[in-house]
């Protein structure tokens, strides 16, 4: 590895050791917390699992607007060039989610429509290894390059992902294989609720052949164990924080979030339910794709490319440094799980100061809470007021369906 990809690595080492790490290190939450970041410090989002629908709706976005949000995967990140904001910068602690959007970026300015829907709704052709050397890889930066180009298992380049489907690769994308291993061996297809035709269709497929898989007794001790949901990307903290303090909860959580994603919304129009249950993207016609796929989008938002900028680091050290009333919308995902406290305060005193008039603040919770009264002190908080009849009516919309809650904050005066 050159110096290039080992600086990116150890920034996101650093990165998460200072977003996970709570407990003394030979403790029981401390062994917990080093198991995850040396699991997240790699890919981890193929695909963010956020509805960017229902981020569009709520982040309202104008021309004039300067957004600021955690890039994870990149897709929503993309697709909210559709409203045609004034800039984008997208921050991630991780480094390799910060290289997959740069090459999404450069691949947007380097491929016809049909090349570019091929490399990230297909993911899975030699001829996108091909497309990368010959269009792509020349116009990246030096460490998105290194990272591209860079090896790993069996000596091939990470680039050659893109040959062997990535939305099966990362860690999530071998959590969600994993877990189609662990229903066949009870004889359950996952994707074979895909081929229902309606929502009733989808309601027996999941009773009769998916929802007996929660009552085996391995799946239930395996759920138990905050370690085999780091390939969801859950840390500790957002675990205890599903779990509500018991074994049982956790168990009764994923129920839900698997019924209301089997059953919650037609699998046609829901390209969640296809990376969930058959690890990619319908590549029928008119099939479900994140807006930034779409064709019918891609000219706008390969005209809005170079309006994204990423950052890789710390969202709150970013903010520090940004100019007081730099922004309009800000997009936390579900981080401020990750966050004690301290963190939470220091997170949006930055926001307070960085936030124009009317600015909006949307973020997801693992848990169905509001997560921040009570936390974050009252002269920050108070400026801003909680749309809770938006956010409940957004999060019901929200086809990704793992999430306990979506929020929407809009910033008073």
């Amino acid at each position: 590895m050159g110096a290039l990809g080992q600086a990116a690595r150890a920034a996101t080492r650093s990165g998460l050791r200072e977003a996970v790490h709570r407990h003394r290190p030979h403790s029981k939450a401390g062994l917990s917390e080093r198991l995850f970041t040396f699991a997240f410090r790699g890919l981890v989002y193929p695909q963010i699992w956020e509805d960017p629908l229902v981020d569009l709706e709520a982040l309202a976005l104008e021309p004039k607007h300067r957004v600021l949000a955690i890039a994870s995967g990149g897709c929503n990140v993309f697709s909210y060039l559709t409203a045609n904001p004034a800039e984008i910068v997208a921050v991630d602690l991780n480094g390799a989610h910060v290289a997959l959007g740069r090459l999404k970026q450069c691949a947007l300015k380097s491929l016809s429509a049909d090349e570019f829907r091929a490399f990230f709704a297909g993911a899975a052709s030699r001829a996108n290894i091909r497309l990368y050397d010959r269009k792509i890889k020349a116009r990246l930066d030096a460490t998105t390059r290194a990272y591209w180009d860079g090896r790993r298992g069996l000596g091939r380049r990470r680039i050659g992902l893109f040959a062997r489907n990535l939305y099966a690769n990362g860690l999530l994308g071998r959590f969600i294989g994993a877990a189609h291993l662990l229903a066949r061996l009870y004889r359950v297809d996952l994707a074979e609720i895909l081929a229902a035709e309606t929502l009733d269709e989808q309601r027996r497929v999941y009773e009769r052949r998916l929802a007996k898989v929660f009552d085996k007794g391995f799946v239930r001790w395996l759920a138990r164990r905050p370690a085999s949901l780091f390939g969801l990307g859950i840390p500790p903290a957002q675990y205890r924080a599903l779990s509500g303090g018991s074994e049982e909860g956790i168990v009764t959580v994923l129920r839900e979030r698997v019924e209301r994603l089997a059953c919650g919304f037609p699998v046609k129009d829901n390209y969640f339910a296809w990376q969930a249950f058959a690890r990619r993207y319908d590549q029928s016609p008119g099939a479900s794709l994140p807006p930034y796929l779409a064709p019918e989008n891609f000219e706008a938002i390969r005209a809005g490319a170079d309006r994204v900028r990423y950052v890789h680091g710390s969202l709150t050290k970013l903010l520090a440094e940004s100019r007081a009333a730099s922004f309009d919308r800000y997009v936390l995902l579900d981080a401020q799980d990750w966050m004690n406290d301290d963190e939470l305060t220091a997170l949006w005193a930055e926001i307070t100061r960085t936030a124009r008039a009317s600015a909006r603040v949307i973020f997801r919770t693992a848990a169905a809470e509001r997560l921040l009264p009570g936390r974050v002190p009252d002269d920050i908080l108070g400026s801003w007021r909680y749309e809770a009849e938006t956010s409940r009516r957004l999060g019901a919309r929200d086809r990704s369906s793992i999430y306990g809650a979506f929020h929407l904050y809009v910033k008073k005066g």
